[in-house]
Formats: C-alpha cells, structure tokens, sequence
C-alpha cells in the first residue's frame, strides 16, 4: 500500500507511536512484535517511555533495540513515575513523526486497529483518530460488571456535562497530527487517567475533526491494573474542572 502510494507520487507519512510503562516486563517485546507485524508497509518508530520501572522494563526494550535497531524503537526512561500526561509529553519531545500514536503497553490496546487508524485518518483527513468501545463493533472482554457499569457511567456522565462530540472518553488509544498534539497537550493541566478526558474535550472545543474507530478492549493479560479508587475520585473531580472551564 505505501509503495503504491509513493508511485502515485503521494507523500508518505511517518509515525511515531508512544508507549508509556511501568513494570511491563511481560509485555513491552509482545507489543512490540505485534506493531511491527501490524505496520509492515508504514514508516514508523516507537518511543517508549519508561517511569523507572523497578521489574527490568528497560533491559527488555534494551534488548528489542539490539533485534530492530534503536533508530525503531527509541528508550527515553525517567526516573520515577510522573503521571501518563507528562509521560506523553516527554514522548512527543523525542517524535519525528508527522502523526502520533498513543497507547498502553499492557495490549489492551491491539495493534492489528493501527491500520484503521491510520487509513480512516487518510480518507478523511481528520486532526485525530480515537478507539472507541462503545459504537457498533467496539466493545471490552475480561471485565466484570462493576468495571463495566463503571466505565460506561464514566463516559455517560461526560458525555452529558461536557458534550464532547464522541462516544469514547475515557479510552487512550489515539492517533493525533503532530502539529494537534503539541497544540492539545499544552493547554491540559490534568495527570492521569483525566488527561485521555481533557485531551479530547480541549480538542472539540479547538475545533478539531475528531473521528472514532471502533475496538475491542481487552483487559491486561499479565500485570496488575494501575486502575483504583484514587483515579476514581480524580476523575470526578476532573469532570468537574472541566465543566468549569471548557
């Protein structure tokens, strides 16, 4: 499909997809093998970004450099955990891509979607691509009915204070223009799970062409879930801000 593309003199695109760990010793090679099995006609690099992981996260992602070259898959480690949005600004520092990527590293997030993303951004040039679980074809397998009914009334409840103009909130798997993301990050202020939210509906208030993709979620397979009571009540009041200021 690119070299096709590239014949027909159109400008081939690269991408950089950020991944942000913390102790994902069992799944950082997996993703890692599926994105490159996924992506094999794009030009991409990954960009993990590593919070100090104490189980040996960056000897793995040492190793995967040794087996793809560190000009594919790019290590740029801090010391201790900082929160997901720094973790995704620190990534987009070090991206050469024309579009980003962002997504978990516990494959929650299936890269065989990465092709979706990027062909529905292609046909309608929108500024992001977002995952969704909750149109026709989307959905979540391996969660049991509190996380569920939890998430779903996360995203009810968004969906009717802030209307946001999609149907997904609360899910991290994106894919953004460069140029939008840097524009979008930083004019957010939340950490956490409430950046994915204040990303989305500081994007829709800017006027961005937003479309969705439907995906399955699926839950982690290996390692415990970052996901607590703390995040909960973050969210909430996260909510509550931007009701406030958007």
């Amino acid at each position: 499909m690119a070299e096709e593309k590239e014949r027909k003199g159109e400008k081939k695109y690269k991408y950089s997809v950020i991944v942000p760990t913390y102790n994902e010793r069992l799944n950082i090679a997996l993703i890692v093998y599926l994105i490159f099995k996924h992506l094999r006609d794009v030009d991409f690099e990954i960009i993990v970004v590593d919070d100090g992981s104490p189980d040996g996260t960056q000897e793995i992602v040492k190793q995967l450099q040794d087996l793809y070259g560190e000009d594919r898959i790019l290590l740029r480690a801090r010391a201790k955990k900082l929160g997901l949005g720094t973790a995704y600004i620190h990534g987009l520092k070090h991206a050469t891509g024309d579009f980003v990527v962002i997504m978990d590293a516990d494959l929650s997030h299936h890269p065989k979607y990465l092709p979706s993303f990027i062909k529905k951004q292609l046909e309608t040039n929108a500024s992001i691509v977002t995952g969704t679980r909750y149109v026709k074809g989307g959905g979540v397998h391996g969660w049991n009915l509190m996380r569920k009914l939890t998430s779903r009334g996360a995203n009810v409840l968004a969906q009717t204070l802030l209307w946001p103009g999609v149907f997904d909130l609360t899910g991290s798997f994106r894919l953004y223009k460069k140029s939008v993301l840097e524009d979008v990050i930083s004019s957010c202020v939340s950490k956490g799970y409430v950046f994915q939210m204040e990303m989305i509906v500081r994007a829709t208030r800017k006027g961005y062409h937003i479309e969705e993709v439907p995906i399955t979620f699926v839950d982690r397979v290996f390692g415990t879930s970052k996901l607590g009571g703390s995040e909960i009540v973050e969210y909430l009041k996260g909510l509550v801000y931007l009701l406030l200021t958007t």
